[in-house]
């Protein structure tokens, strides 16, 4: 039974194993990703229902760019169908779209929509859907670090005053409370270069299950199984 006051307020999930559903299928790893659509669907659906005021995912890395041209470009398709079917659900339900990582590199039609969904939706104040899409944590820390730099090099701040807090503040998810659970689907036990800094003392889940097949139950069993752990902070 889930307690709804002991709901996380920020859930970030590493969907992963599209392609193994679809080759245990017989199938091509299209079919994969398009079944993982649905689960994303449905995954947004329960966060919002049981109160999750943050909701991250895990979209497309940094080195996903190493798969075949032809697979990027049909995730990329994917993407801006779902995006345009999508908007004015997320609209209805008070969601407001955002995302991580370096979105100026994806391809321009995946940039306009994404521009128009994000402005369509900026006002809403319900929970924050956060696509990490060319996304990559050691990337982010360096980008972080150089922006720290020349804020200290042209007087703005002062190396000294440099702490966890304000250097969260040059990161692209500031503004967002860290993780408080991660998911990470397949069974597969890394992080993949995911929110590095963020999750410092996020409770971790991982479920046998590959993404297609992690479904609105499954999420709300990595939550009530986030509700039994006691955390300590290092305490």
């Amino acid at each position: 039974m889930i307690d709804p006051k002991k709901i996380p307020q920020h859930v970030a999930i590493i969907m992963d194993g599209n392609g193994r559903w679809a080759t245990k299928r017989g199938l091509p790893k299209m079919a994969g990703h398009i079944a993982g659509a649905k689960s994303i669907d449905d995954v947004i659906e329960a966060a919002h229902g049981c109160g999750v005021k943050v909701l991250t995912l895990y979209m497309f890395s940094t080195e996903n760019w190493k798969r075949p041209r032809k697979e990027i470009e049909a995730l990329f398709k994917l993407l801006e169908q779902k995006l345009t079917e999508k908007a004015a659900k997320l609209g209805e339900h008070n969601i407001r779209l955002m995302t991580t990582g370096r979105t100026d590199e994806l391809p321009a039609a995946a940039q306009e929509i994404l521009r128009k969904v994000i402005d369509m939706t900026r006002h809403n104040t319900g929970m924050i859907l956060n696509f990490a899409l060319n996304y990559g944590s050691r990337r982010e820390i360096i980008e972080a670090v150089r922006a720290v730099t020349k804020d200290v090099l042209d007087g703005r701040t002062k190396v000294e005053d440099i702490n966890e807090e304000n250097f969260s503040g040059y990161l692209s998810t500031r503004g967002l409370p860290d993780p408080d659970l991660l998911i990470r689907t397949s069974g597969e036990h890394r992080i993949s270069n995911f929110l590095l800094w963020q999750i410092s003392y996020a409770e971790i889940y991982i479920t046998e299950k590959l993404w297609p097949d992690f479904k609105k139950g499954d999420f709300l069993k990595a939550i009530e199984e986030y509700q039994r752990r006691e955390r300590r902070f290092g305490g």
